[in-house]
């Protein structure tokens, strides 16, 4: 009788160790994530300086050209049709200068 309540007793023992270890690989994971992300992050710091959308200025000019007929029905009734021959968009956009380190 004795043994089986030492056998539990170990079984039980397994069980919550089993339990710390786990429960300290999960405390763990927010701290590797951390590290992986601050990895990468330096990694990218060491390749230059990033795009950003507030440094770009740009100036467009964008032509079209409508066609617009106008038809007057025998009823009296107006009817315009609009279509678009050609768009074109002409300019420049240019990235401010990026800081020396």
């Amino acid at each position: 009788m004795l043994y089986l309540r030492t056998k539990a007793q170990s079984t039980l023992e397994y069980v919550i160790l089993i339990g710390f270890v786990i429960a300290a690989l999960i405390a763990m994971g927010v701290y590797m994530k951390r590290g992986t992300e601050g990895k990468l992050r330096e990694s990218a710091d060491q390749i230059g300086e990033q795009y950003e959308a507030g440094k770009t200025t740009g100036a467009y000019t964008i032509d079209t050209k409508l066609q617009q007929k106008e038809i007057l029905g025998t009823d009296g009734q107006l009817f315009t049709d609009i279509s678009r021959n050609s768009q074109t968009k002409t300019g420049n956009e240019t990235v401010a200068a990026l800081p020396t380190l």
